[in-house]
């Protein structure tokens, strides 16, 4: 698990919820669960002490292109619709993560 690097970061309200969108490299999709699990906890602890609210959601384009995400399950039906592209225009700020 890469720390100390700057990860492009979006703070979102989708339907009224505060989410906190993270855009990791393309690496993340060869971890094991358990260690992507680990990273998007360490993330949401830098997000809390930047001041922001809402969970922290994983996002990372897999070697065919594909944007894949690691969320809420209440935030599942944004996240299988919208682009990395269109995610990437929202980032207004990074996290150390």
């Amino acid at each position: 698990m890469r720390t100390g690097t700057a990860v492009p970061t979006a703070q979102l309200t989708i339907d009224d919820v505060d989410v906190v969108v993270v855009l990791l490299d393309s690496s993340f999709e060869d971890e094991s669960l358990e260690r992507k699990r680990a990273r998007q906890a360490a993330l949401q602890q830098s997000a809390a002490r930047a001041g922001l609210t809402g969970p922290v959601v994983a996002v990372w384009q897999d070697p065919r292109g594909r944007t894949r995400f690691l969320a809420p399950p209440e935030q599942h039906a944004f996240f299988q619709i919208v682009s990395y592209n269109q995610l990437r225009a929202q980032v207004n700020r990074t996290l150390e993560g």
